[in-house]
């Protein structure tokens, strides 16, 4: 330690004189360094990223006698306090910073396992104190990615807490070893394999600060073995789709995956390669300039496919300026049609629409469209209904529609409702549930009621008192309803207005769902006046949520039953239950 001490530091005249822990802590930080980029005798591997200690290069190429006064990451962790090793962080390259991170969590995790073992249970706070210690290097993973990308920070990454920023360091590092791996690749003089081509001396300084690094830690290969496993999103273009990335990856976890320019067989059948390799883990899946004829489509839905499962676990789908269709008409992939019906929650955005409708402009047959949880918002269903109005007038029409959570607001919903009210055909099921609409739509959704439609769900739209009045009002005299959802709307006593104008009107009537509505007392009156009139095929009023009703209030309403059981279901125990609340 003296020697490195006197070799290594060198005061300017004129500065304050270091102290002798500081001198120690750069003396070690510069032999850390030097190890981690190959320059130290004898080394065979080091700990940490994803090879550890399976890793060979990190010695230089010709070898070496060992260094009998070596001083690895696992014997300063082992040596060292907490604060000591976390002052040592902020002095090191990344490379060194992680093979020290990975020595001081193995600590971490044998003093805790230790403890456990030990102490029993009575030590939970000092163990819990460790590993967060452990934990603080987090900050310097922080420092050193602001450092390297200051202008690369995405929003919300202001806080250590939920960020991993050693996962974000080297996830970020191993794409720009890519991306100069892909205009390697595309020069016409390039030959050979992917995985020998040398990352920039740049990018080897970034994360070693030496000038002579060895031959093969350069490599693209010992980089993507080393710092693979942290990556969960990688931008590929199609030059880099083959078997031997698929080789470089197979380490990664990869959750997110974009693609670029897939023309050529090879480069589908890479990509096939990737995506079944990663099917367990991938949630997002994205293709920009690319041909996806009907063929390639099909090979790409099969290979998302689980590992004993006809079902993926893709969240989210983007196709963007690229072909998924041939010149002939209705031919179109049959996997991607699967893909998409597999799926509920597929993210589809606005822009996303105008793509789905060339798909669904093809499928003559369509019967039932979900496109539920995507959010469309009013310009992707403005987008889409040209095309519902063709299916409603086709001679197979569309049936069902369900339009459920898709950020749209009573603008959109009314271009929608007039569009379906003025159709010859009518369509029997419609759902806009979880949309914030509000009263306002409830003048053209009273029309629409009229246009034979038969099951109607539109809970949690914030209908409110004034909504359900408008509705009671404009209600047409003969609605062909049979189930009808206008639960969690907040529609006090309006609601059971409307509800008991409903059955009067609605002969085919068989469920009416009013629950959770902040109904008053006097609404079990109000509703079983109707009950007297027309009871006809109703046999369901779901009341529950309503936590103002009771049997006690009104008993009259057990004289209504159907097939022996009571008609209105109000709420069974009032002290089991909480008032509905729908205020965020």
């Amino acid at each position: 330690m003296e020697e490195l001490v006197t070799a290594e530091s060198a005061v300017a005249v004129g500065d304050p004189a270091p102290s002798l822990l500081s001198l120690c802590l750069d003396a070690v930080a510069a032999r850390l360094t030097r190890d981690s980029a190959g320059l130290g005798a004898g080394r065979t591997g080091w700990p940490g990223g994803c090879g550890g200690g399976a890793l060979g290069g990190c010695a230089e190429e010709g070898g070496g006698e060992a260094d009998d006064d070596h001083l690895g990451p696992e014997q300063v962790a082992e040596v060292l306090p907490w604060e000591l090793l976390h002052r040592l962080a902020s002095r090191l390259p990344p490379a060194a910073l992680e093979s020290l991170h990975h020595a001081a969590h193995a600590r971490c995790c044998s003093s805790a396992d230790t403890t456990a073992t030990g102490l029993g249970g009575q030590d939970d706070h000092k163990r819990g104190i460790k590993r967060s210690r452990c934990e603080d290097f987090n900050t310097a993973w922080q420092s050193l990615f602001k450092l390297r990308w200051p202008f690369g920070v995405k929003p919300g990454h202001d806080s250590v807490v939920t960020v991993d920023w050693q996962q974000q360091y080297w996830e970020r590092h191993l794409q720009e070893c890519l991306d100069e791996a892909t205009e390697s690749a595309l020069l016409p003089s390039f030959s050979g394999g992917i995985g020998e081509l040398s990352v920039s001396a740049k990018s080897m300084n970034s994360i070693y600060r030496c000038e002579d690094i060895s031959q093969q830690h350069s490599r693209l290969k010992y980089q993507s073995s080393r710092f693979g496993c942290y990556a969960r999103c990688l931008r590929l273009q199609g030059v880099l789709c083959t078997a031997e990335t698929y080789d470089l990856l197979q380490h990664c976890k990869l959750e997110r995956l974009m693609f670029i320019r897939i023309i050529a067989e090879p480069e589908v059948n890479g990509v096939c390669l990737l995506l079944s390799c990663h099917a367990e883990t991938l949630l997002s899946l994205e293709f920009i300039h690319c041909q996806l004829y009907p063929a390639v489509m099909d090979k790409i839905c099969v290979a998302v496919l689980q590992k004993g499962s006809q079902s993926h676990g893709i969240e989210r789908l983007r196709i963007i300026s690229s072909r998924i269709c041939e010149a002939r008409p209705l031919n179109t992939s049959v996997g991607l049609l699967n893909f998409l019906s597999s799926a509920k929650n597929n993210n589809l955005q606005k822009d996303d629409v105008v793509d789905l409708h060339k798909i669904l402009i093809k499928l003559p047959n369509l019967r039932d469209l979900d496109i539920s949880c995507n959010p469309i918002m009013d310009e992707g269903i403005r987008s889409l209904i040209p095309f519902i109005s063709w299916a409603i007038e086709k001679e197979n029409p569309l049936l069902r529609l369900n339009v459920e959570n898709c950020d749209l607001s009573s603008i959109g919903v009314s271009k929608l409702l007039e569009c379906l009210t003025s159709v010859k055909q009518p369509l029997d099921v419609l759902s806009l549930a979880d949309n914030p609409l509000g009263s306002s739509v409830a003048t053209a959704l009273a029309k629409f009621l009229g246009s034979h439609v038969r099951d109607l769900n539109v809970e949690d739209i914030d209908l409110g008192t004034i909504g359900f009045q408008k509705l009671e009002e404009a209600l047409p005299m003969e609605v062909a309803l049979s189930h009808i959802n206008i639960s969690k709307n907040r529609g006090g006593i309006r609601a059971a207005y409307f509800v008991s104008r409903l059955i009067l009107q609605a002969p085919n009537l068989v469920s009416v769902n009013a629950a959770a509505n902040i109904l008053p007392p006097e609404s079990l009156e109000v509703i079983c006046n109707a009950l007297k009139q027309r009871t006809c095929n109703l046999d369901r009023v779901d009341l529950t949520g309503n936590f103002h009703l009771s049997e006690t209030i009104f008993p009259a309403f057990l004289e209504f039953k159907k097939h022996g059981k009571p008609i209105l279901v109000l709420p069974s125990n009032l002290g089991t239950y909480a008032p509905y609340d729908d205020d965020p």
